[in-house]
């Protein structure tokens, strides 16, 4: 007895609007019913002749009695689910009560209205249109039967009701529709916000592990690069040369201290310590003349153009790079000299880091079992979140230079 299973069949609970339309129905039906019964016992044209036996008039009582109990129940039925064939005897059940009572008093006969609406909700399609049209010539002929003869009014009256009854039908099942299509959107764009919403997650997730490990390999693992070869230099010197020893024991110190310092500041995401205390070009000299001292490196900072301003992660980016290629260089190029060279240039910013090492072949650096190889990756990665590019060019035993760009808007240039 869902009042959606004929022209909107299938559809899910209905909105406020068509919720309040089926209660009203339900009040017309048994406000009409009750007007009728009243006509019917109330002297009048519709009371039974003196002649007819008494028991006809508890008939009509009884069965009206009946009749609204039966359409009640089923109305309170219909707020579970309740199988189509039961359904459809409820309503056949209230169409034979409705046509006794018509064939009683033609105060009934006016129930054919809302009885239209409970035939159009639940049978399919055209055979609603068709039990309209049967209850319509029903209500005709029962007001013929009681009035004795056929008038326009008794045969427009039910007529108009019908086509009205009809185009209400067809309104309430095209709002219901537009209703469940808009419904159906907004759970199709719910879906998807959530999905974007994950997937924008998962992509930040990803993205803060890339520049963790970015952080991570240009700052703590080189810096524990460092330790241990200053410690190994150390442990070589022993038991010949203490006093080169304890100059190495005293740099890895330093070293240690510093990545600590770097891990600290790391954590509480600020600035690297050594642009706390100055701007990249001093950073980037301090960082030569320390590879000088810790690495026996001849290694020299330049500084090409006026040093201006630079975008946020500018300076971060190039102090990592130049930690980054002086690392390799102490690692893996046994370098005698190493020229690490800031240009502010017309529209960009560039560092170039050069050593006479032993070079490498660019197109063979694979990321070894061990975590190393990483850098150029990463130091890619970060240049290019900028906006920038990072050029290698290397061979073996004809040294390295890394060079990289990063673009600068016209104001910002020097």
């Amino acid at each position: 007895m869902r009042y959606g299973e004929g022209w909107a069949a299938g559809a899910p609970e209905v909105t406020t609007v068509l919720r309040v339309l089926r209660l009203l129905l339900h009040a017309c039906f048994l406000l009409l019913l009750g007007v009728g019964l009243v006509r019917y016992l109330l002297p009048g044209p519709d009371v039974v002749a003196p002649g007819h036996p008494l028991w006809t008039r508890w008939a009509v009582v009884v069965g009206a009695l009946l009749l609204a109990a039966v359409y009640c129940a089923g109305a309170l039925a219909a707020r579970h689910d309740v199988r189509r064939g039961r359904s459809l005897a409820w309503l056949a059940a209230v169409t034979a009560l409705w046509a006794l009572l018509s064939l009683a008093a033609p105060g009934f006969v006016w129930l054919a209205f809302p009885l239209f609406f409970l035939h159009l909700h639940l049978l399919r399609g055209a055979h609603g249109v068709l039990a309209v049209a049967v209850i319509t010539a029903a209500a005709i002929g029962g007001q013929a039967l009681h009035a004795g003869d056929l008038t326009a009014g008794t045969v427009l009256g039910p007529m108009l009701g019908a086509v009205f009854a009809v185009a209400i039908a067809v309104g309430y099942a095209a709002l219901y529709r537009e209703s469940e299509r808009r419904r159906e959107l907004i759970d199709v764009l719910t879906r998807t916000r959530d999905e974007l919403a994950a997937s924008q997650r998962r992509t930040g997730v990803l993205d803060e592990r890339e520049r963790l490990a970015r952080e991570i390999h240009d700052t703590l693992a080189q810096g524990l690069s460092s330790i241990v070869l200053l410690l190994r230099a150390a442990e070589n010197a022993l038991p010949d040369a203490p006093d080169l020893a304890t100059a190495r024991i005293a740099e890895a110190r330093e070293s240690a201290s510093a990545n600590l310092e770097e891990a600290r500041r790391f954590v509480r995401d600020l600035a690297p310590p050594s642009l706390a205390g100055g701007n990249l070009p001093e950073a980037l000299r301090r960082l030569c003349e320390r590879v000088g001292r810790s690495e026996g490196t001849a290694c020299r900072f330049r500084l090409d153009g006026t040093p201006s301003a630079l975008p946020p992660g500018y300076e971060v980016a190039l102090l990592r790079a130049a930690q980054a290629s002086l690392a390799n260089v102490a690692a893996h190029a046994r370098a005698a000299t190493a020229v690490v060279t800031l240009g502010y240039l017309e529209g960009e910013v560039t560092l170039d880091v050069y050593d006479d090492g032993v070079g490498f072949d660019p197109a063979h650096t694979p990321r070894r079992e061990d975590g190393t190889g990483f850098g150029l990756a990463g130091l890619r990665e970060r240049v290019a979140l900028l906006g920038g590019r990072l050029d290698v060019e290397s061979a073996p035993g004809q040294g390295t230079a890394i060079a990289v760009r990063l673009p600068l808007t016209p104001e910002e240039t020097p």
